[in-house]
């Protein structure tokens, strides 16, 4: 129900008429009394939030703004509250279905005009998974942590919206000084009226002397052409990445053996296993080995060193070597059983599969060569289809062979990803300083 009434909220546009926080203050409220479990409720929540706000999208993409003009007052869509997420979006695009996520209106509309608007859609999904991941967290934690007490949940949860209101307007109203202060008859106006000011003449001279300090600062941060996207993309990465692998983390740990999701991944695997598919899995299961990966991580490090991609060397090795730690340690550290009857030889614990998170090479390799390499390629989707089929197939076959649960595998790859964001993010925002 949770889940049904987040896609309702921006999918239908139910969130004008009725607010989606309440469901996921009542669930995260039902989780903290051990009804059900707070990892899956975010899970499902976050999923389907995110799916409400891409059928919004499509809907904006295909309908028009016309069309919700015309028929809009059936659902509380009135030209003035649409006019309005119009000024938001085009004034701040993507940040709008970021931020947008925590104010009502713009949270059940601001998809819609991001698709109306011929927004592309591989540039809104960053700012959709990251923005329902923040909000649907905080609201259903907020019930978890209050469980005995809705009101003292929904207390917090609105003190938290004043504060978050409050930087908002704070925000736009800095921005909106900074725009009028840019034009240098205004900024001349501003300063002769504050040098006449007894109490204001201090000020002005204070920013005179950090003016040098201030532009040195300022063209260091000052972002350019698809960064912002860039980083937005990196960082949707480490929410999803992260979430999965605490929370399976804490479920493993809890309890070693399958979960329920693992169960039915084998009582698939039983049905359609066969010699020549078992023959297949085996060879594909070979390249997400350590004696593979490894090696292609060098050679490929050094034909990007021939090259001279420094930033793109280093984000390689950083996270070869962190993931290869990481899963050495919390193998050690969780030391869950392997599955019973494996068709392929198998050592150490079974948590997180180590094959799953180093075949997330093959998926950095494919985004560096078509997005940094050669961002002008002609089959650049292509190859990064490729390389994130390839990945899943090896994860997959580590569960098909019964050397790994399927919880093993997508830690794996939540591991996986989350070094290579990790690491990237830091590469762009460390590249883009020396930039400027």
């Amino acid at each position: 129900m949770v889940g049904v009434l987040a896609f309702l909220e921006t999918g239908a546009f139910v969130g004008l008429l009725v607010p989606g926080e309440t469901a996921l203050l009542v669930g995260g409220a039902v989780a903290g009394l051990g009804v059900i479990n707070v990892y899956l409720l975010i899970a499902i929540a976050w999923v389907m939030a995110f799916l409400g706000d891409t059928t919004s999208f499509w809907l904006g993409h295909r309908l028009g703004r016309e069309f919700v003009l015309k028929h809009g007052h059936r659902v509380a869509i009135t030209r003035e509250r649409f006019e309005r997420v119009e000024a938001y979006y085009d004034r701040h695009g993507g940040k709008t279905v970021l931020m947008g996520r925590f104010i009502g209106v713009v949270r059940a509309l601001s998809p819609f005009v991001a698709g109306s608007s011929d927004m592309k859609y591989g540039a809104f999904v960053p700012y959709s998974v990251l923005g329902s991941g923040l909000q649907v967290t905080a609201h259903i934690l907020a019930g978890y942590f209050f469980a005995r007490s809705i009101d003292a949940a929904a207390k917090y949860v609105g003190i938290g919206a004043v504060v978050l209101g409050t930087v908002i307007v704070v925000g736009f109203a800095g921005v909106a000084l900074y725009r009028f202060l840019k034009v240098p008859a205004n900024r001349e106006k501003t300063v002769a009226r504050a040098e006449e000011n007894r109490l204001t003449v201090p000020l002005v001279r204070a920013g005179r002397r950090l003016r040098p300090q201030y532009r040195f600062v300022i063209d260091r941060l000052t972002p350019g052409g698809s960064f912002g996207l860039e980083v937005t993309t990196l960082f949707a990465i480490l929410a999803v990445s992260s979430f999965l692998l605490v929370a399976l983390t804490e479920v493993v740990q809890a309890d070693p053996g399958p979960t329920r999701g693992d169960l039915r991944a084998i009582d698939l695997v039983d049905l359609i296993q066969a010699g020549w598919l078992t023959g297949l899995e085996e060879v594909i299961t070979v390249l997400g080995s350590s004696a593979v990966v490894l090696p292609l991580v060098v050679v490929t490090a050094g034909v990007l060193a021939f090259a001279r991609r420094w930033t793109e060397v280093t984000v390689l090795l950083l996270s070869a070597i962190t993931i290869v730690i990481g899963v050495d340690v919390m193998k050690e550290a969780i030391d869950r059983p392997r599955p019973d009857g494996g068709l392929v030889s198998a050592s150490e614990a079974s948590f997180p599969s180590g094959h799953a998170a180093y075949s997330v090479f093959y998926v950095w390799l494919a985004v560096t060569i078509a997005v940094r390499i050669r961002p002008s390629m002609a089959r650049g989707t292509a190859l990064v289809l490729s390389g994130l089929a390839l990945t899943v197939l090896i994860g997959l076959s580590r569960v098909y062979l019964s050397v790994h649960y399927m919880s093993d595998v997508v830690a794996g790859w939540s591991l996986g990803a989350f070094c290579f964001a990790f690491f990237a993010v830091a590469a762009l925002l460390v590249g883009q300083l020396r930039k400027n």
